[in-house]
Order: structure tokens, then C-alpha cells, then sequence
């Protein structure tokens, strides 16, 4: 349960070695996997092996975890999708996976996520659904949601995820983490399966998950995207509740405003208020992922070897139908993002930092997220992939049945520093990650 930055410094004072902490994560994804199917492979023999030689490191000696669309040197990365089922091992790191062996730490395991990586649950053909820590009848989210869940029960301590919609994001809010999705071109995407390119290249973005903020700003710095410090302003906040395409349930809702209040006492002001241009955003994300219809995506899967692919995906592609265009549609496709772009920048005259829901409800049972009710409310996170800009989540409250219910922050582009500092504050006031019930008090 130690923040990252405790582990690595028991093992800098040699209170405990690289090995003993490794082994104990082992351990602990032994006893956790069977019950929420978060990692795909455990890299035990692996890891093992590289803890003796004692990395150092501001990381040293510390496990991570990476989604199973990120390359590792030596392992299979299958992204899901039946056509990777026999995908030969990686012949290198990808580039931030390089960064954090860099830094000493240690990779432990491979985690689920959605075929191909497109659904809101990590469930695929090859290796079936995670399961929430919290409530294992519902989802971790996706598509980061096997990174999420192993993070939450304290599998691993830190890890990466890719978010284009909100997939490392929502699963981080379904499991009481902290994620972020950083300025898109933040950090560099070599590694990643499947490989950047077009211009959906702009909605999406590898990040950095755990279960503490301050990891997420080490992990920040290891990667040369922050200064050390936080940022000194008092910020200038608009929270909203309701985008104008899904209102928050009433529990959110509650937890969002108490954000925001909390806010007060640390922020120049604090204004309920949201872009007029915000909803557009859920259109606008379909348009971009869906202008042939979806025809490329079928087409790559094709190319892969994917005869078959899971009903999650089958929805995404049925989703993305009715967004078909040609090239005049597109011209205008192209035409709404730039007024969007624009309508969101001219936001950032009157306030700093946007503090909104992350989704609309708790975590979904399994199978849920593909009901319209439930989809069009993912329009909180796509909203600001579309803007490209940096976007935090951090566990606020919870849920009547105890799931966890978290709040997003969000600032202009490249302002990670003061979506952390924000995500921070709020974390200090209502406590951040709390574990799940399967982890015991001795864990």
C-alpha cells in the first residue's frame, strides 16, 4: 500500500531488498489475479532476475505493471485481439517502459484490456474480463482496466495505460486510482500497439497510473514532461456536473460539488460554469474515430488474422456507422473539431482548471457499457481528447455500495503541473485510493 516513492526508499536504506519487494508483489498477484483477472502474464522469473542486480534509480528495485498494448522487450504484446494470439516477443522496450527501467523499477506483469483496445471493459477473446477490486460483478473499465485493477489491489504499484476516449481515465475512476492522460504529444507513443498515426494520432496518448498523485508526478518527471515543484498559482475553477450530452447521477454529482468547494479555500475562485462549445464533444469523437464508418478498423483486423472479435467490439463498430461520410463530411468533420478547438481555448481566458465528473455513475456491471444510456456519458472524458489536453483523475468518494467515485481535472495544454497540484489538493482532502475489500488489513 506504500506510495512508490516509500518503496523505493526502503530499498535505498536497505530496510527491505529488491528482491524481498518484488517477491512480495508476486506473492500478492498470486493470491489477487484468480479472483479479478488483471495480468495477463506475470513476468516472475523475469523480474526476479533483474531485481537481484539491485537497479538503482529514483525508482529502484520498485514493479510495474503495462497494459498489454505496450511493448516490453521479450514478451508477446497481443493487444487483445485473436490475430496477436501467437504475436512473437517484442524485440525492445517501448520508449517509456525504457524510461522506467531506466529509473530502476522493475516490470511484473502485463495487463488486460479490450480487444483491439476499443470498449469501455477489458474483456477479449484471448483472456476473458477483468473483474472490479470493489465488486467483481462489475467492470474495471477499459481500456486500461487491467492496469487499473491490479494498481487498486495493490498488485503493482505503478503502471502505463493509453487513453484515445478516456481509457485510462475511466478505469483509474472505476478503481478509485489516479491516472493521467498527459497533453497529447506529451510523451512520446513508440511501442505501442497498435502504432500512431493519422490524425487520430491527436486524440490519443500513453500515461502514467498508481495509486497516489505524487507517483503520477514522479513518473512525470522520470519522463522529462515536469519540472520538480508545484505549480504556485491559485488557480481559477469552473466545475460543472452535466455536460450538456449526460448529466451525473446524483452521487457524482455530490462528490463533484463537494470537489469543488473543497476548492475554495485554495483557488482565486470557484465558479460552476462549463465551455458552450462541450457538447459537441461526443459527436465530435465518433466523427473523427468514425468518418468511413469504421471500414479501417474491420479492415486492420483483417490484416491481423481477427476472424473473430468480441461483442464490445461489434458495438464500437455498430456505434461508429452512423457517423459515415465522404469527403465533404469530413471537410466539415474537420471544420467542427477546429470550431471546437478554438471554442475551448477561448475558455481558458476566464479560468485556469475545470473540475467535472470523470463518468456519470460508479463502475457498470459487466456488459453495460455499450447500452446508449450508459455510452454517451463517456462523453466526459472524450471531451477532452478532442481538446488534447491534460487530464487527471483522483478518487473523491464513493458509491452508496461502496464503489469508488472520482472526479476529473483538467487544464489548458501542457499545464500537467497544476492538473496534478489540483488532483493533489484533492486527494489530501478526501483521502485518495482506499483499498478494496479483497486486500486485508495485513496486505
Amino acid at each position: 500500500m506504500l506510495r512508490h516513492a516509500q518503496q523505493a526508499r526502503l530499498v535505498r536504506e536497505r530496510k527491505i531488498s529488491s528482491v524481498e519487494l518484488v517477491e512480495a508483489h508476486l506473492d500478492h498477484i498470486a493470491k489477487i489475479n484468480p479472483v479479478i483477472h488483471a495480468a495477463v502474464e506475470v513476468l516472475a522469473d523475469r523480474a526476479l532476475a533483474e531485481a537481484r542486480k539491485a537497479p538503482q534509480g529514483p525508482l529502484g528495485g520498485v514493479p510495474f505493471s503495462v497494459k498489454d498494448s505496450i511493448e516490453l522487450a521479450g514478451a508477446a504484446c497481443t493487444a487483445g485481439t485473436l490475430g496477436r494470439a501467437g504475436a512473437p516477443p517484442s524485440s525492445e522496450d517501448a520508449a517509456l517502459v525504457r524510461m522506467l527501467r531506466g529509473a530502476g523499477a522493475v516490470p511484473i506483469a502485463r495487463t488486460n484490456l479490450p480487444d483491439l483496445l476499443f470498449a469501455f471493459e477489458s474483456d477479449n477473446l484471448l483472456f476473458g474480463a477483468t473483474n472490479n477490486p470493489y465488486d467483481v460483478a462489475c467492470t474495471s473499465g477499459g481500456s486500461s482496466g487491467g492496469e487499473a485493477a491490479l494498481i487498486a489491489a495493490c498488485g503493482s504499484p505503478c503502471g502505463l495505460g493509453s487513453d484515445a476516449a478516456g481509457s485510462v481515465r475511466l478505469p483509474a475512476a472505476f478503481c478509485g486510482i489516479a491516472g493521467l492522460k498527459p497533453t497529447s504529444g506529451r510523451l512520446p507513443r513508440e511501442g505501442h500497439f497498435p502504432p500512431a498515426g493519422g490524425w487520430i494520432e491527436a486524440l490519443w496518448q500513453i500515461g502514467p497510473m498508481a495509486r497516489y498523485v505524487e507517483d503520477l508526478r514522479i513518473m512525470m518527471q522520470i519522463f522529462g514532461a515536469l519540472d520538480p515543484g508545484e505549480a504556485s498559482v491559485r488557480p481559477r475553477v469552473a466545475f460543472y456536473t452535466d455536460n450538456g450530452i449526460a448529466a451525473a447521477d446524483g452521487e457524482v454529482s455530490r462528490v463533484v460539488r463537494a470537489a469543488a468547494k473543497a476548492l475554495e479555500s485554495e483557488a482565486a475562485f470557484v465558479a460552476e460554469d462549463r465551455p458552450r462549445c462541450l457538447d459537441m464533444a461526443y459527436d465530435l469523437e465518433m466523427k473523427l474515430l468514425g468518418a468511413d464508418g469504421g471500414d479501417s478498423l474491420r479492415q486492420y483486423l483483417a490484416e491481423l488474422g481477427s476472424t473473430r472479435v468480441h461483442p464490445l467490439l461489434t458495438a464500437w463498430l455498430d456505434k461508429l456507422e452512423p457517423y459515415r461520410t465522404g469527403l465533404a463530411g469530413f471537410q466539415r468533420y474537420w471544420a467542427d473539431w477546429d470550431l471546437y478547438r478554438a471554442g475551448m481555448s477561448a475558455f481558458l481566458r476566464s479560468y485556469d482548471v475545470i473540475v467535472c465528473p470523470a463518468y456519470i455513475h460508479a463502475a457498470l456491471p459487466h456488459g453495460a457499457s455499450t447500452l446508449d444510456e450508459n455510452f454517451r456519458g463517456f462523453s466526459h472524458t472524450m471531451a477532452y481528447n478532442v481538446a488534447g489536453w491534460p487530464a487527471a483523475v483522483v478518487r473523491c468518494g464513493e458509491s452508496a455500495t461502496g464503489l469508488p467515485v472520482a472526479v476529473q481535472v483538467v487544464a489548458g495544454p501542457w499545464r500537467e503541473d497544476l492538473v496534478l497540484t489540483v488532483a493533489a489538493w484533492l486527494e489530501q482532502a478526501f483521502g485518495g485510493w482506499k483499498p478494496p475489500p479483497l486486500i486485508s488489513p495485513g496486505s
